[in-house]
């Protein structure tokens, strides 16, 4: 009985976890398969690579198109894709927080000014074909 007390515990300590932790893997690509599958237009996903983007066609069996701008659409598989995202709303509360954050002694300001930039000249900008585009504006703070 003692030359078989050892196997039998190791046995458990080392087929437990395993068994375990496969079927903790099998639950999150059922969960995984049924998000791909449960796409549909309109609703607002992200990619494994960090895209946000709005679903704009769901019919192709491995790819799906994915607005990221407007006018904007991509092509990408299924597979990347990672979560739906609930899309954000403002309340009323955050837009008044908003207003009385920008309000600096008085004065209101913006939260979009752009940097200095150096001026350039029409000349300059002729001669070289060169033109500066102005900064992005991400609307994050």
């Amino acid at each position: 009985m003692n030359q078989l007390l050892l196997p039998l515990l190791l046995l458990l300590v080392v087929a437990v976890p395993l068994i375990m932790g496969t079927r903790k893997q099998k639950k999150q690509q059922a969960a995984q398969k049924d998000l791909q599958e449960g796409l549909a237009p309109g609703d607002r996903v992200m990619t494994t690579s960090g895209l946000y983007g709005f679903v704009a066609d769901a019919s192709g069996d491995t790819t799906i198109d994915i607005e990221i701008a407007p006018g904007v659409i991509t092509t990408w598989l299924r597979q990347a894709v990672r979560e739906k995202v609930e899309p954000t709303v403002e309340t009323e509360e955050d837009s008044v927080e908003e207003t009385e954050t920008d309000t600096v002694g008085g004065v209101a300001s913006t939260s979009s000014e752009a940097p200095a930039q150096e001026s350039i000249s029409a000349e300059e900008t002729e001669k070289s074909g060169a033109q500066v585009a102005p900064p992005l504006e991400h609307g994050k703070k």
